[in-house]
């Protein structure tokens, strides 16, 4: 009887296109992570707040350096006047080191979270050495931040034009642990001027973060 031969199985190739496509889908997820930290600067009444309200309505959480400094100051038995909280955070920094007020925050950053009002550069060095952190100016003319700050009716903002100049001007101090909002504005990696209309500015801020390769949920 003549002995059965089998027929010798080839291994299945594996599809060429299938190959060549997963190290793309995987580059392609870890360019568009979930995890980002935005910082705010700007001068006053530039629309900080309006950015951090709007990256809210994205999944972002908020954290504010001037609510270190609030707490601080509450804590001292001040009002929150804004030359109580300028004089309170230039003592912070010159007690804690420049980046005293960041390093606070770090351990409430997790996935996408903002940090509003950096007025130091010490303040980014520290943000920098996070995963992934964009630093976003926020600016408008003198004057028009002027009217928005007449509005909100802040204590201590200026009651003339020529008061808030006055008091902007003081708060870029060649002081080291002071606030140095010229220089921290121009670490900035991208800044978008506040000029118009809220949905305007939705979209540069939008725009800004698409251009550091992240996008917020219905871009």
């Amino acid at each position: 009887m003549t002995p059965k031969t089998t027929r010798p199985t080839r291994a299945r190739p594996r599809n060429p296109s299938h190959r060549a496509t997963r190290p793309a889908a995987r580059a392609k997820k870890q360019n568009e992570p979930s995890a980002l930290v935005v910082g705010l600067t700007g001068p006053n009444a530039s629309g900080k707040g309006e950015v951090a309200k709007f990256l809210a309505t994205h999944g972002f959480s908020v954290c504010s350096l001037s609510d270190v400094v609030r707490e601080e100051a509450t804590r001292r038995g001040l009002d929150h006047s804004r030359d109580n909280l300028i004089r309170i955070g230039v003592d912070l920094r010159a007690s804690g080191g420049t980046g005293a007020l960041a390093r606070h925050i770090l351990p409430q950053l997790h996935g996408r979270a903002v940090v509003d009002s950096i007025r130091n550069p010490g303040e980014v060095d520290v943000l920098r050495t996070l995963p992934r952190f964009v630093l976003l100016g926020v600016d408008a003319p003198q004057p028009l931040r002027f009217e928005r700050s007449a509005r909100r009716g802040r204590l201590g903002d200026g009651a003339t034009l020529e008061e808030f100049a006055r008091k902007e001007a003081l708060e870029n101090s060649e002081t080291e642990a002071g606030q140095q909002l010229v220089k921290t504005l121009a670490l900035a990696d991208a800044v978008v001027f506040n000029d118009g209309t809220i949905d305007a500015l939705h979209v540069k801020v939008r725009n800004a973060l698409r251009l550091r390769r992240f996008r917020l949920g219905g871009t």
